[in-house]
C-alpha cells in the first residue's frame, strides 16, 4: 500500500491510499482530503500515513508508537511556520493610513529605506504592544516572529534616526492625519510641558537635574513639550533641557511649529499656570494668538487682589470676570471643594512656621522664605526676627477656592473660556499614556541622539495608540485594555508557499480586525 499525490484540474491535490493487486493493477482503499494549500498537503499526508500504518502495521510503526509520547495530539506541522502578525495587521494598517511609510524617501544620509521602515514600525509597534525594553521587542522577534534581529542593528539605527528633517517628516505626517478629523480647522491646541527621567545620575547639555514633576529629585532628566487637540490627538513636541523653565519653551514650540506648518489661521493655545508671563503674554498677543492660561491667583497684583477678593462668591459655579490692562479678561470661578483644599495647605504651612519658630537660631534658609514668606513680617534691623503676620493670612484666605483664566479673546464667553481649560485634561492624559501605557520613562540611553530618537519613537506609537483608541471606541468595543492588546499579540498566521495564511480570528479579535479595517 502506498500514498498516492492526484493533482485535479481545480489545482488542488487529493491524498490517496492506494494497494497494489497481484495482477500489477491497484485499487483504491481511500481517499484521505482534498488539499488547496501546502499546510494542508502536509496534514493530509500525516493523516494518510497514520491511516496506512494501522491498515498495514510493520515492526517499524510498532516500534515507533511504543516510544515515549505527550498525552495529547501533536499535528506534524513545523511551529516555526507560525506567525504572530496582529502588530503588523493592526497598527501596521493604522500607519500605512497615517501616511508615514515614505518618512525615509529621499532624506539625507538614509540607505535601505526599507530596511529602516521595518526597524522602526517594529520599535513603534513593539513600545504599544509589550512596552519598555527594545532588548524584549529582540527576543520577541526571534521566538515568535522567527525574525533575528542584532541589538547592535538596533543601536546603530537609533544612532542614525534622529534628523530634523526625518522628525518633520513624522510630525508633518501625524499633523496632516490629525487635521483630516477637523476638516483642516484647526480651532483650539492644548500645550503643556512634563518631565521624563534616567536612571543615569551623571549629567550633560540635555540630561539635567530640575524641578521634577515626577518627584525624583536628584536624578538628570528632560523635560517634553506636547501640542495636542481637544480630543488629545498630538500635532507637535520638543524635547527641552531638563533644568530648563517650563515657561521659557511656549514661544519656541510655537515658532517652530508656525515654521513648519504655515498656518494662516492661528488656533487658540491654551496653557497652564507655568506658561503665565510677561514674554510669553506679550510674544502670543504680537503674533496674532488667541490664548487662554490659567492665572495664578494668589501671585497677582495687590490691586487686583483686592478686587476680586471684594467680590462674592456664595455658591460653585459662580463666575466674575475682570478687565485687566490691554482689554485682557481674567475670567474667575469658585469651588468649595477648592476652597477647603487651600484652607487645609494653608493650615499645614503655618503649624510648620510655627514649629520653626520656636526653634533658636533661626535663618532665612530654615523658613524656605520662597515657600513661607507672604506669611511673615521680617525685622532685620539688629537680628533677624521673624513673625506671622496675621493680616498676610486672612488676605490669604479671602482668596481661598478662587480659580482664574487670562485671555485674550473677546469672542468667547465666560462659560466657553473655563470649559476650554478644563479640557486640558487632553495633553494631560497623553502624557499618562506616554508614561504608563507606552513606557516612556525611565530612560536608560546617554546619548543624545538615541534619546531623542527615542522620544520619536514613543511619539509615533501615542499617535497611533490615539487612533486606535478611537476605533476601539467607535466600535464599541468594552473589554479590558491589556485583555485587547494581548488580543492583538495572538492573531496567528502560518507561513504556506512565502505567504502567511491568517488564521480564523477569535472573535474579540474579528471585533478589533472589524473596527480597524472596515470603521
Amino acid at each position: 500500500m502506498y500514498i498516492k499525490k492526484r493533482k485535479n484540474k481545480s489545482g488542488s491535490i487529493s491524498i490517496q491510499l492506494i494497494k497494489k493487486l497481484p495482477n500489477k493493477k491497484t485499487k483504491l482503499i481511500k481517499t484521505i482530503g482534498c488539499a488547496r494549500n501546502d499546510i494542508e498537503l502536509e496534514i493530509l499526508l500525516k493523516k494518510a500515513q497514520e491511516e496506512k500504518e494501522l491498515l498495514e502495521p510493520t515492526l517499524f510503526s510498532t516500534l515507533s508508537n511504543n516510544k515515549a509520547s505527550y498525552p495529547f495530539e501533536i499535528i506534524d506541522i513545523d511551529a516555526n511556520r507560525l506567525f504572530y502578525n496582529g502588530d503588523e495587521l493592526v497598527f501596521g494598517k493604522l500607519f500605512d493610513d497615517m501616511g508615514c511609510n515614505t518618512i525615509f524617501k529621499d532624506t539625507a544620509g538614509i540607505k535601505k529605506v526599507e530596511d529602516k521602515l521595518f526597524y522602526f514600525k517594529a520599535l513603534v509597534f513593539s513600545r504599544i504592544l509589550y512596552g519598555g525594553s527594545k532588548l524584549y521587542m529582540i527576543d520577541y522577534f526571534l521566538h515568535f516572529k522567527q525574525t533575528k534581529i542584532q541589538k547592535d542593528t538596533i543601536y546603530r539605527f537609533l544612532d542614525t534616526l534622529y534628523q530634523e528633517q526625518i522628525k518633520n517628516k513624522i510630525e508633518e505626517c501625524i499633523y496632516n492625519n490629525t487635521l483630516k478629523k477637523y476638516n483642516n480647522q484647526l480651532f483650539i491646541t492644548f500645550y503643556d510641558v512634563t518631565t521624563v527621567y534616567f536612571e543615569s545620575e551623571s549629567e550633560d547639555d540635555l540630561r539635567r537635574i530640575g524641578f521634577s514633576k515626577e518627584g525624583k529629585l536628584a536624578r538628570p532628566q528632560i523635560q517634553l513639550g506636547l501640542f495636542t487637540t481637544l480630543e488629545g490627538y498630538p500635532l507637535s513636541y520638543e524635547v527641552y533641557e531638563g533644568n530648563k523653565y517650563e515657561g521659557h519653551t511656549l514661544v519656541d514650540i510655537l515658532q517652530k511649529f508656525q515654521t513648519k506648518f504655515k498656518r494662516k489661521d492661528k488656533p487658540i493655545v491654551v496653557a497652564d499656570r507655568g506658561m503665565l508671563t510677561n514674554d510669553n503674554i506679550s510674544y502670543l498677543e504680537n503674533n496674532g494668538y488667541r490664548y487662554i492660561l490659567a492665572a495664578r491667583i494668589k501671585n497677582l497684583p495687590n490691586e487686583v487682589k483686592e478686587q476680586i477678593a471684594n467680590l462674592t462668591f456664595l455658591d460653585d459655579g459662580v463666575i466674575h470676570t475682570i478687565t485687566l490692562k490691554n482689554q485682557i479678561r481674567l475670567i474667575l470661578t469658585y469651588s468649595s471643594q477648592r476652597a477647603k483644599k487651600d484652607k487645609y495647605t494653608r493650615q499645614k504651612a503655618l503649624e510648620k512656621i510655627e514649629q520653626k519658630l520656636n526653634k533658636k537660631n533661626i535663618t532665612k534658609s530654615d523658613l524656605k522664605l520662597s515657600y513661607y514668606a507672604k506669611y511673615l513680617d521680617i525685622d532685620d534691623k539688629c537680628s533677624l526676627q521673624y513673625s506671622i503676620n496675621p493680616k498676610k493670612v486672612q488676605d490669604d484666605a479671602q482668596l481661598d477656592g478662587i480659580k482664574g483664566f487670562i485671555t485674550n479673546d473677546d469672542t468667547l464667553t465666560p462659560d466657553e473660556v473655563i470649559s476650554h481649560y478644563q479640557n486640558q485634561y487632553a495633553v494631560e492624559r497623553a502624557f499618562r499614556i506616554s508614561k504608563t501605557d507606552l513606557k516612556i520613562r525611565p530612560i536608560y540611553h546617554r546619548l543624545e541622539t538615541r534619546i531623542k530618537a527615542h522620544i520619536l519613537i514613543s511619539f509615533v506609537a501615542y499617535a497611533l495608540y490615539r487612533e486606535f483608541e478611537n476605533k476601539i471606541q467607535k466600535a464599541n468595543i468594552t473589554e479590558n485594555k491589556k485583555i485587547i492588546l494581548d488580543a492583538i499579540k495572538y492573531i496567528t498566521a502560518i507561513k504556506s508557499d512565502n505567504k502567511l495564511l491568517n488564521l480564523n480570528p477569535l472573535p474579540l479579535q474579528k471585533q478589533i480586525l472589524d473596527a480597524i479595517y472596515l470603521s
